[in-house]
């Protein structure tokens, strides 16, 4: 079993650091892409891993816009023109962090092979609030004056949207671990169809839905596990998840999960800390989901 962890980072080099120190493993791979936007220099020093491979093609990140799905498929192609062969691919945020030892999660992978494990809810039933993202026009993705003000205009003239070929969208989270081959249909997918792609472009926040519902209407979708292997607690019903402090430890030495997002090591590397100390003590001993 050989993974290759794709990490999207755009901050917090010092925990930045601990995630690759933490998952460097045999021949497990790190592709790391930061966004254009920032300057590497903070980070330059990771260079020094001799699995840590920096993204080439970067891309300047917005928030919600069509760039973050970019960014991942450029991380993804370079994951497949390195031709080693992965087994895996894991996409990770610049502020998640492993729950379970490399050990653990690969043995938990092995006895998984071939399983798609991301988040996935049927937006027409289950994640109605997520239609808007597709039925409308977002023009999230475009920097030019007055695009706010065009995109009220296309949306109050022209008919609800609809993804091209009738697919059935689905998604939630963006963060999964899926089968190298996998991987591959999505880039393929995704370079081979235009039509989908522009569709794409001007929706919202992308990144929670496109890779799933590529895979929802494929082949692999019989592979597809409800369940991205993450701890995330959104129980502060803010736009971005809780930053995990010292007050979770016994939530997150417990949880069953394989990773968790978010952390903060500048300001609450207790947590860390504490998470660190339990891997190296009885990372054998934790519990694994069955899937």
């Amino acid at each position: 079993m050989r993974i290759a962890h794709l990490i999207l980072a755009h901050n917090n080099p010092q925990h930045l650091e601990l995630l690759v120190k933490r998952l460097s493993y045999g021949e497990d791979a790190i592709f790391i892409h930061i966004d254009k936007k920032v300057d590497l220099i903070a980070f330059k020093h990771l260079e020094a891993y001799p699995n840590v491979v920096f993204v080439k093609n970067r891309v300047k990140v917005g928030w919600g816009a069509y760039s973050i799905v970019e960014a991942t498929l450029s991380g993804f192609k370079e994951i497949l023109a390195a031709n080693l062969n992965f087994d895996v691919v894991n996409l990770l945020s610049g502020c998640d962090y492993p729950l379970k030892t490399p050990q653990l999660y690969h043995q938990f992978l092995q006895s998984n092979k071939g399983k798609i494990f991301m988040e996935f809810e049927l937006m027409h039933s289950n994640w109605k609030e997520a239609l808007c993202r597709i039925e409308r026009y977002h023009l999230t993705n475009y920097e030019f004056k007055g695009k706010y003000a065009l995109q009220n205009i296309l949306n109050r003239i022209l008919p609800k949207r609809r993804l091209p070929g009738n697919m059935v969208p689905v998604g939630r989270s963006q963060w999964f671990t899926a089968p190298a081959e996998c991987i591959k249909y999505l880039v393929d997918f995704m370079d081979s169809t235009p039509g989908f792609k522009r569709f794409i472009e001007h929706t919202w926040a992308p990144d929670e839905f496109v890779f799933q519902t590529i895979l929802y209407n494929s082949p692999y979708r019989a592979q597809m596990v409800n369940d991205n292997l993450r701890y995330i607690d959104w129980s502060e019903g803010k736009p971005s998840p809780k930053t995990f402090t010292i007050a979770d430890k016994e939530k997150l030495l417990c949880c069953d999960k394989l990773f968790a997002r978010k952390f903060d090591a500048a300001n609450h590397s207790n947590v860390i800390q504490a998470i660190d100390d339990q891997l190296d003590n009885k990372g054998e001993q934790l519990s694994v989901i069955s899937a």
